[in-house]
């Protein structure tokens, strides 16, 4: 079972279209799977009619998904922009400011990352350091 985590929390699953890999791409799809090791502009060439594209994290220490996420924001993709794959709380303000909406994990890691840990970094545009730092 999967858990969409977003700056509300823990929500189930809404997303019911289906999702086609990237090398499978076709030009009447809605939702695209792209795995951590695609070349983003790539990616951005196959996004006309994309409603939902959802980045593959396959471990907590590949951040090439943030890379992926801020390219197709740059680029002009205004879409649904999913995590998917070993994204830990402590990494959620990240997601959110490279560009996704959302995270995708399974439930083993939400039991040991609670929903009262990603709601901590909910707030994430309040914690940036940056800001901190200009205020």
């Amino acid at each position: 079972m999967t858990v969409i985590v977003t700056d509300s929390g823990f929500q189930p699953e809404d997303w019911t279209d289906g999702f086609l890999p990237l090398g499978e791409a076709a030009n009447d799809m809605v939702a695209l799977d792209v795995p951590s090791d695609a070349d983003p502009d790539a990616v951005l060439s196959r996004l006309e009619r994309v409603r939902m594209v959802r980045v593959d994290f396959p471990s907590f220490a590949d951040g090439r998904g943030f890379t992926i996420a801020r390219t197709l924001r740059l680029g002009g993709y205004t879409g649904r922009l999913r995590a998917r794959g070993h994204v830990l709380a402590d990494q959620y303000a990240m997601a959110r400011r490279a560009g996704f909406d959302e995270v995708e994990i399974d439930s083993a890691l939400a039991e040991r990352q609670p929903e009262e840990q990603w709601l901590a970094r909910a707030d994430w545009q309040a914690h940036d350091y940056q800001a901190r730092l200009r205020g």
